[in-house]
């Protein structure tokens, strides 16, 4: 079958049939620039690599060489699909049941990036090429994965190249129940932090020989997740810690074991900055560990910062197209967990408007034709009014 590069629901169901599960490109990428280079695009195929992570395969494809330039990002790589015997529908079959298009990935992210494409190459024909600036895509297989070989080393590679982006769109799930609900403007930043107690092994009935670390993990753990991080900022909802993780590597129950370990993430809003946070989890765990003489370890990892973007001409220019094809008027928000804006935001303005995200990650995945259709109308606005507006 010829797939039509101006119908998003075709394009939505291919992406699907790419059994793309992170960090397995499985062909999708290969579909987008087979769409893309026929309509001028130069694409670029990076594979990149790091020591203890799987290689990744991105896409980045450009059409014109002017400004403005406007560049969408998105992903292209899927969680698991889980419990296959839970579905409904096959997970990758891209099946559309009484108008709801069904499978893994159709609402984060492929049926957002269908749309994108469709909305380019509808505006792309419209004017037999772009009329000024330049239009780009950041497509990775690696944001439901470690997100080390993907959005971050394709920015890198751009800064070697002397390429400037003006101003990204980034296609993930933003809205909670409806198209136009909301834009998000920013995102919290994420801390993980990686606790380890240490204690003396010994046997359960001699304690005074011993020493156990589960209490003092409990002591550091407990101060750390009961003591207020801040009420909120302007523009953001407190910030918050939560232990994830508490392990003990023992079997036995007469064994007072020699070590316990706790996993936390914290997601700060914008009155804290990494340094901030980090120290301030360094001083809270030093306190409680001197009231119970706890010897213990820190470590920290996590990529990307907090950040907003503040309302401006991009913010606006995606606002009025959202109300113009849907009728409201999207809130300015900055929930939800983390995406690959946590990089571009480091280049340039970016925000953040897809699909309902209600059945993101979940069994029978899915979302209404209907929505496919209205949010490619949205992005064809916005592409129109962006380049016209500059």
């Amino acid at each position: 079958m010829t797939l039509i590069p101006t119908d998003p629901v075709a394009l939505s169901q291919a992406l699907i049939r790419c059994e793309s599960v992170t960090p397995d490109e499985a062909g999708a990428l290969t579909l987008l620039q087979n769409v893309l280079e026929p309509a001028g695009f130069t694409c670029h195929r990076l594979v990149f690599s790091e020591p203890g992570t799987p290689d990744v395969d991105n896409l980045y494809a450009r059409l014109g060489t002017g400004r403005p330039h406007l560049s969408f990002a998105g992903h292209t790589d899927v969680v698991p699909v889980g419990n296959e015997a839970a579905w409904t529908v096959p997970p990758f079959a891209g099946e559309v049941r009484d108008g709801i298009l069904y499978g893994r990935g159709a609402v984060d992210m492929k049926g957002c990036i269908g749309a994108f494409v469709a909305a380019s190459m509808k505006y792309i024909h419209h004017y037999n090429g772009l009329p000024r600036g330049s239009l780009s895509f950041i497509i990775t297989g690696d944001e439901e994965g470690p997100s080390i070989n993907g959005t971050m080393k394709i920015l890198e590679w751009l800064k070697a190249r002397d390429e400037v982006i003006d101003a990204c769109l980034v296609g993930e799930p933003s809205n909670p129940n409806a198209l136009g609900d909301e834009i998000r403007i920013g995102r919290r930043g994420s801390l993980n932090v990686d606790l380890t107690v240490h204690g003396i092994q010994g046997h359960s009935a001699y304690p005074q020989i011993a020493d156990n670390p589960v209490p003092k993990l409990a002591r550091i753990i407990d101060r750390l997740s009961t003591t207020k991080l801040d009420d909120g900022t302007e523009n953001f909802q407190p910030s918050n810690l939560q232990v994830t993780v508490i392990s003990v590597p023992n079997t036995a129950t007469n064994v007072i074991p020699g070590r316990a370990i706790a996993k936390l993430n914290i997601r700060y809003n914008d009155g804290w900055s990494r340094p901030a946070i980090e120290e301030w989890v360094r001083k809270t765990a030093a306190s409680a560990a001197s009231e119970v003489d706890a010897k213990y370890d820190l470590a920290f990892s996590g990529t990307g910062d907090v950040f907003l973007t503040k309302p401006g001409p991009l913010v606006s220019t995606l606002k009025d197209a959202v109300k113009s094809v849907t009728g409201r008027t999207p809130a300015l928000t900055t929930g939800g967990g983390t995406s690959d804006a946590r990089f571009i935001k480091d280049i340039c303005p970016v925000v953040e408007f897809g699909l309902v995200n209600k059945t993101i990650h979940q069994v029978d995945e899915h979302t209404s034709v209907a929505d496919l259709e209205t949010l490619t109308e949205i992005y064809g606005r916005f592409i129109s009014d962006f380049f016209r507006n500059g």
